[in-house]
């Protein structure tokens, strides 16, 4: 990897100025350098040198989220986007990849002086092989040349722990797989904004909790905040030490540093996020009434921020929207989210106002655009995903397995999500033959496999780089005894407790069936006479052998009851599971074909 360069050098020495100035600004200093006598329309020579001064500055403010390490354009329905026609209908377009993503934010930025470009977590973490190889490097050093300003930690920045976020902020070899290149990885040009996660000893945030952008007189500050019930969706090991505060909390009290500081224009970069009424990237979910046409846990987080904050990037629930929601005051506030793996961007502008410091939010505007595929690839975006796809090659490029067909990893019940649940049966009847059963949360399903060639390998082979994109995660297979009982209620969590608003519908192998009634509520919507293993109805007071990633078995995604099991066994990861699996069950000549996904009974 070449080093970085001074400009990269020089960036971070301009942080740590904007830093100190921001401590030392006051709104008394602000106020003085502005002139008291203008109107919104007004315009002076300040200098008697024929200089003009306007009262208002659009600043333009380019953002994006959950990009998951995906540098290579995603795949399947993973690497498009939905798109609504003024006649009614909609059309599918390929988007995503960074040599696109760069050549569409750097046209974007074309004659805008006033620009910053921020994200909302999640931009490393589950991803693809080229990526995720190298603990992430890769991404780090797209994200230094995409000039990213700054970013929020989401869940997925602790998927290897907070020491390892660190390292990814500033820089140096991976403790244990030690440097890639003969350089050492020199960490992001960034700041990492985590607010809300504090050290259990200190209490204090473990990385910055705001930043402040400044060019010539205008400053916007910026607090990064991650998903409070980040525990809930991360391993434990990932989280060990640390603390995770509530949102609004957090961001109100920052508001208020902010502002002491003399920093009234504030934007807040919230890893949690919402879900429109429509998949299509242009609906509008202000139609009928601001905010009306999305939901989720973002609504009440935006509900209850302070005024003082301006404008909301959001991310997590990789959905794409462009919204208002009332502030406590009553006021539209801009809430924003960019779908996920860098197919979308947003462009809000801010219109500021030197006079008052703020942002004069009837003025704000926003959009989310397509990172279409039609545009020139930028060039060094494609010496870096060659570079590194050159080191991961001799290991990315193995194939594994063959399929028929496409298997999706959308839906309920997905064709992946049968697939993976059978190999990590398999897995466990090699390790224990009595195990009855797996299931797979189908948040740990990152991606389908596509029939089409991605690559030089030739159409239905599965490579170990398109595996590992599926699960990246390297949890383990584990073994455990469940009640029957147990088994009935892990069912019935899916759709209880803290998966009542937003259901966490396990994947189930080969055997298990029962019906998901979802004109029901509550944990009403699991049947539980329909619940059967093998034809034959779950007997409440009998041993069941389960097998489920690691994740799972600590209780993960809000399933509480796996953690009860008993007489643990863990095998190997559950990408070798999904490996030996294909390679025992296709060839090149009888390939295998997607599963029916009709284990699942679904009633709307």
């Amino acid at each position: 990897m070449p080093a970085t360069s001074h400009q990269n050098h020089r960036r971070r020495r301009t942080y740590a100025l904007i830093a100190t100035a921001a401590s030392l600004a006051t709104a008394g200093a602000l106020v003085a350098a502005l002139p008291g006598a203008a109107t919104a329309t007004e315009s002076s020579d300040r200098h008697g040198g024929g200089h003009h001064f306007s009262r208002y500055q659009d600043v333009q403010l380019l953002s994006f989220n959950d990009l998951h390490g995906n540098l290579e354009p995603p795949s399947g329905s993973s690497g498009r986007v939905t798109e609504h026609q003024h006649d009614g209908t909609t059309k599918t377009i390929d988007a995503g990849g960074v040599e696109y993503l760069a050549t569409h934010l750097r046209k974007a930025r074309e004659g805008n002086k006033y620009s910053v470009t921020a994200a909302g977590g999640d931009m490393v973490g589950a991803s693809p092989l080229i990526s995720g190889l190298f603990h992430d490097e890769p991404t780090i050093e797209a994200l230094n040349k995409l000039d990213l300003d700054v970013t929020s930690v989401g869940n997925h920045e602790f998927d290897e722990g907070p020491k390892e976020l660190a390292r990814l902020q500033k820089g140096g070899c991976h403790p244990t797989a030690g440097c890639y290149t003969d350089e050492e990885f020199e960490g992001a040009d960034f700041p990492y904004l985590a607010a809300n996660v504090l050290n259990e000893k200190t209490g204090k945030p473990i990385l910055k909790p705001y930043w402040v952008w400044k060019k010539k007189d205008v400053k916007v500050g910026f607090i990064g905040v991650t998903l409070e019930d980040t525990p809930g969706v991360v391993s434990a090991e990932g989280v060990k030490g640390l603390k995770f505060k509530d949102e609004v909390e957090t961001i109100n009290k920052y508001a208020r540093v902010l502002q002491k500081q003399g920093v009234k224009s504030i934007v807040a970069l919230i890893h949690e996020g919402g879900a429109p009424a429509s998949t299509s990237y242009n609906y509008d979910c202000d139609a009928p009434g601001a905010g009306d046409g999305i939901s989720g846990p973002i609504v009440d987080i935006a509900k209850n921020i302070t005024p003082q904050v301006d404008a909301l990037v959001t991310g997590h629930t990789h959905a794409a929207y462009a919204c208002t929601i009332a502030d406590p005051s009553g006021k539209p506030r801009t809430v924003t989210s960019a779908a996920s793996f860098g197919r979308l961007y947003t462009d809000t502008t801010l219109t500021y106002d030197r006079f008052t410091g703020d942002i004069a939010r009837t003025a704000v505007k926003s959009a989310n655009h397509v990172v279409t595929r039609d545009v020139p690839k930028a060039p060094d975006m494609t010496e870096l995903i060659s570079r590194w796809n050159t080191l991961a090659a001799p290991i990315g490029n193995r194939a594994i397995g063959y399929i028929s067909a496409d298997i999706p990893s959308t839906g309920t019940e997905s064709p992946m999500g049968d697939l993976i649940a059978d190999a990590q049966l398999a897995h466990g009847k090699e390790l224990d033959p009595e195990t009855d059963l797996a299931l797979m949360n189908p948040g740990g399903i990152r991606a389908p496999l596509t029939y089409a060639a991605k690559g030089a390998e030739g159409d239905g082979v599965v490579t170990y780089a398109e595996g590992f994109t599926v699960q990246p995660f390297s949890n383990t297979v584990n073994l455990q005894d469940l009640t029957g009982a147990q088994l009935i209620q892990v069912l019935k969590e899916q759709v209880s407790g803290t998966n009542a608003a937003s259901p966490k519908v396990l994947q189930v192998s080969s055997g298990l069936t029962y019906t998901l009634d979802l004109t029901k509520t509550g944990a009403d919507r699991v049947v539980t006479d329909s619940i059967k293993l093998n034809g034959e109805a779950v007997n409440p007071t009998a041993t069941y052998r389960v097998a489920t990633n690691s994740f799972l078995a600590g209780g993960g995604d809000g399933f509480p009851t796996l953690g009860q099991g008993t007489n643990d066994l863990v095998g190997s990861d559950d990408l070798t599971a999904l490996e030996k699996y294909l390679t025992a069950n296709s060839s090149a000549s009888n390939p295998i074909a997607p599963p029916a996904a009709n284990r699942i009974t679904v009633v709307k």
